[in-house]
C-alpha cells in the first residue's frame, strides 16, 4: 500500500467530505425533536414497566411474611 502524504491526505479529506450530503437545518431540528420524543416515550414505558415489577415484588414479599 502506498504511503500518503499529509498534503495528499487532507486533499482527499477534503473530495470526500465534498460528496457528503449534510442535512439542512430543518432536518436537524426535527431530528432532535424526534429523539426527544421518542425518548420521552421510552422513559415512560420503562418506568411503567419497573413500576409494574416493583408492585410484583413487593406483593411477593408482603406474602412471605
Amino acid at each position: 500500500m502506498a504511503k500518503t502524504t499529509p498534503v495528499e491526505f487532507i486533499q482527499q479529506v477534503r473530495a470526500e467530505t465534498a460528496k457528503v450530503v449534510w442535512p439542512t437545518g430543518r432536518e436537524t431540528v426535527m431530528t432532535g425533536i424526534m429523539v426527544v420524543v421518542m425518548t420521552s416515550i421510552l422513559g415512560l414505558f420503562f418506568f411503567g414497566v419497573d413500576s409494574v415489577f416493583s408492585a410484583l415484588v413487593n406483593a411477593l414479599l408482603a406474602l412471605a411474611k
